[in-house]
């Protein structure tokens, strides 16, 4: 095995194998940049980042990798508006969801994870599920929310 490639959680391969597939050497190098990872990856930054330990994946296999892995319900992709999705691991061993809401700021383009709900919140997202649900008659999976507007560095700066 090189580098810093460590197979990932052995989950991984089940759920592979689960969903008809096999757990290819480019499919567990993008997983674990992304398992490593805090951020919100574009396809070019997990492929330099895979590129250095596996230099025979080209870019054609991570974008196809990274579809089937969103595909899988795996990996979650955002775009925060600047014309390039965004990637980050979406699911733990046990299927939970790692749920978080983002705060995108419209000058700099920070992505801050929002994931320290209070229970009114959960209870008005709840509601609002509910509610479109039975209005539309729409069974819903989960849900993405993104807040536009100016980080904290860059309200300073236009003072």
């Amino acid at each position: 095995m090189h580098g810093r490639c460590q197979r990932g959680p052995s989950w991984w391969q089940g759920k592979f194998r689960g969903c008809g597939y096999r757990f290819t050497v480019p499919r567990m190098a993008i997983l674990d940049v992304l398992n490593i990872t805090s951020g919100h990856l574009s396809a070019e930054d997990i492929y330099m980042n895979v590129h250095k330990d596996y230099p025979n994946v080209g870019l054609t296999t991570v974008y196809r990798t990274l579809e089937l892995l969103v595909q899988m319900e795996l990996v979650v992709r955002s775009d925060f508006g600047d014309g390039r999705a965004r990637y980050e691991l979406n699911q733990g061993p046990k299927g939970e969801r790692h749920h978080h809401h983002h705060l995108v700021c419209t000058n700099c383009g920070r992505v801050i994870d929002y994931t320290d709900f209070i229970k009114d919140e959960i209870e008005l997202l709840q509601r609002t599920e509910k509610g479109l649900s039975k209005k539309y008659n729409f069974k819903i999976d989960s849900h993405i929310i993104q807040f536009y507007g100016l980080c904290e560095k860059c309200r300073r700066k236009g003072k």
